[in-house]
Protein backbone atom coordinates (compact mmCIF):
# COMPACT_ATOMS: atom_id res chain seq x y z
CA UNK A 1 0.00 0.00 0.00
CA UNK A 2 0.98 3.57 -0.51
CA UNK A 3 -0.14 6.92 0.17
CA UNK A 4 -0.58 9.26 -2.83
CA UNK A 5 0.41 13.12 -2.26
CA UNK A 6 -1.43 15.64 -4.00
CA UNK A 7 1.42 17.20 -6.01
CA UNK A 8 0.80 13.35 -8.03
CA UNK A 9 -3.01 13.42 -8.21
CA UNK A 10 -2.28 17.01 -9.90
CA UNK A 11 -0.15 16.14 -12.25
CA UNK A 12 -2.20 12.82 -12.94
CA UNK A 13 -5.85 14.70 -13.50
CA UNK A 14 -3.89 17.74 -15.57
CA UNK A 15 -2.28 14.83 -17.74
CA UNK A 16 1.02 16.49 -17.11
CA UNK A 17 2.90 13.39 -16.23
CA UNK A 18 3.92 10.96 -18.39
CA UNK A 19 3.55 8.20 -16.01
CA UNK A 20 4.83 5.37 -18.32
CA UNK A 21 7.61 4.15 -17.57
CA UNK A 22 7.89 5.13 -14.04
CA UNK A 23 7.69 2.34 -11.16
CA UNK A 24 4.34 4.15 -10.40
CA UNK A 25 1.85 1.65 -8.18
CA UNK A 26 -1.10 -0.55 -9.54
CA UNK A 27 -3.96 1.10 -8.54
CA UNK A 28 -5.38 -1.61 -5.93
CA UNK A 29 -1.95 -0.48 -4.34
CA UNK A 30 -2.90 3.49 -3.67
CA UNK A 31 -4.72 4.96 -0.41
CA UNK A 32 -5.75 8.45 0.29
CA UNK A 33 -6.07 10.51 3.39
CA UNK A 34 -8.93 13.18 3.62
CA UNK A 35 -6.19 16.37 3.52
CA UNK A 36 -5.57 14.86 0.30
CA UNK A 37 -8.68 14.71 -1.09
CA UNK A 38 -9.44 18.05 -0.09
CA UNK A 39 -6.55 19.67 -1.70
CA UNK A 40 -7.08 17.40 -4.64
CA UNK A 41 -10.85 18.32 -5.41
CA UNK A 42 -10.64 22.48 -4.40
CA UNK A 43 -8.66 22.64 -7.14
CA UNK A 44 -11.34 21.90 -9.84
CA UNK A 45 -13.04 24.49 -12.24
CA UNK A 46 -15.30 22.42 -13.95
CA UNK A 47 -17.90 20.79 -12.24
CA UNK A 48 -18.05 17.49 -14.82
CA UNK A 49 -14.35 16.70 -14.01
CA UNK A 50 -14.72 17.76 -10.32
CA UNK A 51 -17.74 15.29 -10.10
CA UNK A 52 -15.10 12.19 -11.85
CA UNK A 53 -12.11 13.31 -9.37
CA UNK A 54 -14.65 13.25 -6.73
CA UNK A 55 -15.80 9.83 -7.34
CA UNK A 56 -12.32 8.48 -7.86
CA UNK A 57 -10.90 9.86 -4.84
CA UNK A 58 -14.03 8.46 -2.75
CA UNK A 59 -13.41 5.15 -4.48
CA UNK A 60 -9.54 4.72 -2.53
CA UNK A 61 -9.01 3.49 1.03
CA UNK A 62 -8.77 6.21 3.04
CA UNK A 63 -6.73 5.86 6.21
CA UNK A 64 -6.98 7.79 9.33
CA UNK A 65 -10.42 8.70 8.67
CA UNK A 66 -12.09 10.01 11.26
CA UNK A 67 -8.90 11.64 12.09
CA UNK A 68 -7.55 11.98 15.36
CA UNK A 69 -5.75 14.76 18.00
CA UNK A 70 -2.67 12.47 17.94
CA UNK A 71 -2.73 12.58 13.72
CA UNK A 72 -2.44 16.08 14.08
CA UNK A 73 -0.19 16.37 16.85
CA UNK A 74 2.29 14.01 14.77
CA UNK A 75 2.08 16.60 12.13
CA UNK A 76 2.83 19.00 14.58
CA UNK A 77 5.54 17.48 16.06
CA UNK A 78 6.97 16.89 12.86
CA UNK A 79 6.89 20.59 11.26
CA UNK A 80 8.81 21.69 14.61
CA UNK A 81 11.35 19.14 14.32
CA UNK A 82 12.01 19.77 10.71
CA UNK A 83 12.25 23.62 11.64
CA UNK A 84 14.61 22.74 14.63
CA UNK A 85 16.53 20.72 11.87
CA UNK A 86 17.23 23.99 9.90
CA UNK A 87 13.93 23.07 7.10
CA UNK A 88 11.10 25.39 6.97
CA UNK A 89 8.17 23.50 5.33
CA UNK A 90 5.95 24.93 2.85
CA UNK A 91 2.78 23.30 3.81
CA UNK A 92 1.44 21.79 6.91
CA UNK A 93 -0.70 19.61 5.21
CA UNK A 94 2.33 17.52 4.19
CA UNK A 95 2.63 17.25 7.65
CA UNK A 96 -0.94 15.71 8.31
CA UNK A 97 -0.01 13.58 5.59
CA UNK A 98 3.68 12.40 6.88
CA UNK A 99 1.52 11.47 10.05
CA UNK A 100 -1.17 9.33 8.36
CA UNK A 101 1.66 7.76 6.70
CA UNK A 102 4.32 7.14 9.78
CA UNK A 103 1.14 6.21 11.99
CA UNK A 104 0.31 3.54 8.81
CA UNK A 105 3.39 2.53 8.07
CA UNK A 106 2.88 3.59 4.37
CA UNK A 107 5.26 5.69 1.90
CA UNK A 108 4.62 8.80 -0.01
CA UNK A 109 4.42 8.60 -3.62
CA UNK A 110 4.97 12.59 -4.25
CA UNK A 111 6.69 15.36 -6.33
CA UNK A 112 7.32 17.84 -3.35
CA UNK A 113 9.96 18.87 -1.62
CA UNK A 114 8.31 19.01 1.74
CA UNK A 115 8.45 15.16 1.36
CA UNK A 116 12.16 14.93 0.75
CA UNK A 117 12.57 17.16 4.00
CA UNK A 118 10.09 15.16 6.38
CA UNK A 119 12.03 12.03 5.11
CA UNK A 120 15.35 13.38 6.49
CA UNK A 121 13.82 14.20 10.42
CA UNK A 122 11.65 10.71 10.25
CA UNK A 123 11.66 7.66 9.51
CA UNK A 124 9.44 8.31 6.45
CA UNK A 125 9.65 6.50 3.38
CA UNK A 126 8.69 8.19 0.07
CA UNK A 127 9.30 7.52 -3.48
CA UNK A 128 9.64 10.95 -5.62
CA UNK A 129 8.06 10.41 -9.31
Amino acid sequence: MILVDTSVWIEFFRGNFDFSGKATPEFEEVVTCLPVIQEVLQGFDNQKAYNVARDAMHALPIVESPMSEEVFQMAIDLYRSSRRAGMTLRSSVDCLLGACALRNSLPVLHHDRDFDSLSRISSLETWRI
